[in-house]
């Protein structure tokens, strides 16, 4: 289930956030429960990028699918 929050994250949004937390985990330097809440809000945000990603890559197959149809309809 997503929050409203990560709805509302564009692609880049997420994506920049993630490679803070990346950052800040390789860092060091954080007690366990900072590490394990960075950790949980990076596996939120890559799941966010997935979804972004995923749906680019629908919108993509469906408009070669597309054009495919229209050169077959048209004999090209």
């Amino acid at each position: 289930m997503t929050s409203k929050v990560e709805e509302a994250l564009g692609y880049e949004q997420a994506r920049d956030e993630l490679i803070e937390v990346v950052r800040r985990l390789e860092a060091g330097g954080t007690t366990l429960e900072e590490s394990l809440a960075l950790w949980e809000r990076g596996e939120e945000l890559a799941k966010v990028c997935r979804r972004w990603l995923d749906g680019a890559r629908a919108r993509l197959d469906a408009a070669l699918a597309e054009e495919r149809e229209t050169e077959e309809e048209s004999g090209e």
